[in-house]
């Protein structure tokens, strides 16, 4: 079928063409015969002015471009008549003109043309011009000076100018890559809306291009697919929530509202991220609908009291009930966060807990734009940033994290490329911990920025303790506190040698049962920072 339409666009293209070649070749012809006749009519008079061809084609030229030098009339009552046509034809001509420049200005001509004078630069390519692509694209202008939006679509009247420079041009991402003809980086594309991957016409032969594509998923899976990375914007949200505003040690219990994709995704990130200490104590209380959550992660038992409150460790406490009901619960929180899904049910939340709740801890609101004076998180200038979106240091940082990993084991390891989504999750999670080990080892809760020169300083911390047994312990039992988390999160269990396909680890056990060599293993996940601090800058 494809086949076929390619062969018709094709024929109806060569039919347009001859067309095309057809009217030019007739006016040609009638203009040659306007010449001629003005030439023959004017040469016969002697009174004549127009003696040549030459003149004939200059008086044609004067008059059909409305200058009118006046050096050549034509005096005959036939080279009169022929005036008045050049005369006439010179005001359809000029309309003709005018309208041609302010369609070519208008439509793609102009916009085209402005392509191919800037293919040098780095160019994103957006398939729509809404909120999200707006904000991601202001996010890459600010990281890149040499970036050239383009929209694949016409701005909308509704709209406001970007403060950036773009071109809007409604055509697909093929005709931008042909039009850049691979000078120099290659282009970028963003789908941004929710599953456009398999919705959009314009990506049905995106894997064929030579670019990189970014596409908006809701499935969570992120394992690239030849030149398609694919990213979720629930979780983008959560990872900047916990990298934004990080678990506190004085943070023992902690309220989630709305629990749909944002409230699922901010509580999956907590379990991957929050560990802080060997001996913390925290509660979340989870209000909203958890019974698929909990079905899927069925082996979180191991690591976490479920619906009942530990005496030591975590809990994981689901609530049936409405949150309304429970005011001790709330007031004793050292974190409210409302993430409902609807952004107007989630501001309802708001204000009712500031009007009727007596709450002495945090209130974190997800809302798509920033309020002065509310302590708000998920906004689309958060999100939807270049760091969340193509990840180019968090990928960095898990990628070296693989390599340094392969090198410090006897047995054999995969390349970075050559990974599954898990086995990748697994050390984008340990990236992800990065910030806490560096708060851990700084032994300060204001850090929030992973920065080379925090990381250097806190890889300088460890070595100088790494040299008591029991910091030494200490490290290492967080660090496979948060490995175990990771692995049981994903429904792994324990067996006595690894098996990928029945989802088995022999370190899937509490750490005193692990031998000194696998207890030796955690070590690499905190040397590794003194590399990571060299290969990040």
């Amino acid at each position: 079928m494809s086949v076929h339409r390619k062969g018709d666009d094709r024929y109806m293209k060569g039919r347009k063409r001859i067309l095309y070649l057809f009217f030019i070749t007739i006016i040609g012809l009638v203009y040659i015969g306007l010449l001629t006749v003005l030439y023959c009519s004017e040469s016969a008079d002697g009174d004549a002015v127009i003696r040549t061809f030459g003149d004939a084609f200059w008086y044609s030229l004067v008059t059909l471009t409305t200058v009118g030098y006046g050096d050549l009339i034509p005096v005959t009552p036939l080279g009169h008549a022929v005036g008045m046509v050049f005369l006439l034809l010179s005001a359809g001509i000029m309309v003709t003109m005018f309208g041609a420049v302010v369609s070519f200005i208008t439509s793609e001509g102009f916009p085209f043309l402005m392509l191919g004078l800037q293919r040098r630069k780095n160019w994103y390519y957006f398939a729509d011009c809404g909120v999200e692509s707006n904000a991601l694209a202001s996010s890459i202008y600010q990281e890149d000076p040499n970036a050239l939006i383009i929209y694949g679509e016409k701005r909308s009247c509704q709209s406001e100018i970007p403060h950036y420079p773009c071109v809007y041009l409604c055509a697909s991402p093929d005709k931008i890559v042909a039009k850049k003809k691979n000078i120099g980086t290659k282009c970028k594309v963003f789908l941004m809306k929710e599953n456009d991957m398999g919705m959009n016409r314009r990506a049905a032969n995106l894997h064929e291009l030579p670019v990189e594509i970014y596409a908006r998923t809701t499935n969570g899976q992120e394992k690239r697919s030849g030149n398609i990375n694919f990213f979720h914007s629930y979780e983008c949200c959560a990872r900047q929530y916990w990298r934004s505003k990080p678990l506190c040690s004085h943070e023992m219990s902690i309220v989630l509202i709305g629990f749909e994709n944002y409230g699922c995704s901010i509580l999956e990130r907590a379990i991957l991220t929050n560990i802080i200490s060997i001996d913390q104590h925290v509660v979340y209380h989870i209000f909203g609908d958890v019974g698929e959550f909990l079905a899927i992660h069925n082996r979180l038992g191991e690591v976490f009291s479920i619906n009942q409150e530990a005496e030591t460790g975590d809990s994981l406490i689901f609530h049936k009930e409405s949150w309304e009901s429970n005011h001790s619960i709330l007031e004793r929180a050292d974190r409210v966060i409302i993430c409902e899904d609807d952004e107007q049910t989630g501001w309802g939340i708001f204000w009712t807990l500031n009007k009727y709740y007596k709450i002495s801890g945090r209130i974190d609101l997800r809302s798509s734009s920033k309020v002065p004076g509310i302590s708000c998180f998920g906004t689309n200038e958060d999100i939807y940033t270049s760091q969340q979106i193509i990840r180019t240091e968090l990928n960095k940082a898990a990628i070296v994290i693989n390599e340094i990993f392969r090198s410090s084991v006897s047995y054999p390891t995969r390349a970075w490329n050559e990974l599954d989504d898990l086995h990748q999750q697994s050390k984008i999670a340990a990236a992800d911990h990065l910030l806490m080990k560096t708060r851990i080892l700084l032994q300060d809760e204001t850090v929030t920025e992973l920065t080379v020169s925090a990381v250097k300083t806190a890889f300088d911390r460890y070595c100088k303790t790494k040299s008591s047994k029991s910091a030494k312990e200490m490290y290492r039992k967080l660090d496979h506190m948060r490995w175990l988390r990771f692995y049981l999160f994903y429904n792994w269990s324990y067996g006595p040698v690894r098996d990928d396909a029945k989802r088995q680890h022999p370190m899937l056990c509490q750490y005193e049962k692990l031998t000194e060599e696998q207890r030796q293993e955690r070590d690499a996940a905190w040397e590794l920072m003194g590399n990571i601090s060299v290969k990040l800058e």
